[in-house]
């Protein structure tokens, strides 16, 4: 009789739980071959403090920013730096502060912290000198976590926006908040034209989103925090709602658009992501790694494979650079992690 009562109990658990059992591992979902490895990284620059993003000018050029410091910077190929002013009215705090960067022509574009909320703002740049702020958007909610902060543009030429919930997790199910989501704008801050629901919000039940990146078919991918099991890539859809706080990694629920990939939060806690060469290349925190996601040609993943294990610490921001190599900037000094000689750093990353 005990036993019979254990096999009810058992079962009774697992009808209950809203993910499926498979739900934290490594998971594919399609057979797409990886290809070849990255090559041996090289230091771009050393000597960094928490380099949150990085997007390049049409010179060639990076801007870089600096999450506590404020800063933002302009990085040379050869590893130039030249500071191009400490941005005003960031409240670095916690893991707010000045994080993504996107640029469109001679306009920068800059998502921070604000004493009161994280905004979007715009500015022009010519030569090393920045212009006027003009605030986009305000009123995206803040917290001492989970405060988004990618910013990216898509092959559609709208500039996209990852939002974090702040810890206050009912915020990624509200479409009225801009907390838990992904924003589709024009340069001055409008809802793009087709967006789902006529606002700014293009996708939802998001935690705390911090990668974006596209195929060469014009996908949107996103990499996404999960709490305590499971981490995310996410194909995004327009209107889709991503689950959370109802569902972390993959559930048998309909309502809910499932992860192309999850792993465990040790092995990831994903953070900047880029596409190159047929795969999405992941930054991870807490995993210490490079994480490398072959995707199919309908959009799928194959099983992902790491590079770099442990060799440099908490990787955050990684973007394709011109040369065909990838950026990818250390986070060893945002209080999580153990700085190394030369941290904080960005490496390129040659690939085949």
């Amino acid at each position: 009789m005990r036993k019979l009562w254990t096999i009810l109990l058992l079962a009774a658990l697992t009808a209950c739980s809203s993910g499926l059992a498979d739900g934290g591992k490594v998971t594919p979902t399609a057979t797409a071959p990886a290809g070849a490895g990255p090559g041996e990284p090289r230091d771009v620059v050393t000597g960094l403090a928490v380099p949150w993003a990085i997007t390049f000018l049409p010179g060639g050029d990076a801007l870089v920013t600096e999450r506590d410091t404020a800063r933002l910077l302009r990085v040379t190929r050869d590893g130039k730096v030249t500071s191009l002013g400490t941005i005003p009215g960031v409240s670095a705090a916690g893991e707010g502060g000045l994080m993504g960067v996107a640029a469109k022509d001679q306009q920068v574009f800059l998502y921070y912290t604000a004493e009161q909320d994280n905004r979007i703002v715009r500015y022009q740049l010519t030569g090393d000198r920045l212009g006027d702020e003009r605030v986009l958007v305000r009123g995206i909610p803040k917290g001492a976590i989970h405060n988004g902060g990618r910013l990216a543009f898509g092959p559609d030429g709208f500039l996209y926006a990852s939002t974090g919930e702040t810890g206050e997790d009912q915020l990624a199910q509200q479409r009225d908040s801009l907390g838990g989501k992904i924003l589709r704008m024009t340069v001055d801050g409008a809802p793009a034209p087709g967006n789902p629901f006529g606002t700014l919000v293009y996708s939802y039940g998001h935690r705390n989103v911090q990668g974006l990146a596209w195929d060469r078919s014009g996908r949107l991918y996103a990499s996404e925090f999960g709490q305590n099991t499971y981490d995310e890539v996410n194909l995004i859809k327009a209107g889709g709602n991503y689950g959370w706080p109802e569902v972390e990694g993959r559930s048998d629920d309909s309502r809910y658009v499932n992860p192309i990939v999850t792993w465990s939060t040790d092995e990831a806690s994903p953070s900047g992501m880029a596409y190159a060469n047929g795969s999405l290349w992941v930054g991870a925190l807490r995993g210490t790694r490079l994480w490398q996601v072959p995707l199919a040609a309908d959009g799928s993943a194959g099983t992902p494979v790491a590079h770099f294990t442990g060799r440099y610490g908490r990787l955050r921001a990684v973007t394709a650079a011109p040369d065909g190599t990838l950026w990818v900037g250390t986070s060893n000094k945002d209080g999580r992690g153990s700085p190394r000689p030369g941290d904080d750093r960005i490496l390129s990353v040659p690939l085949s």
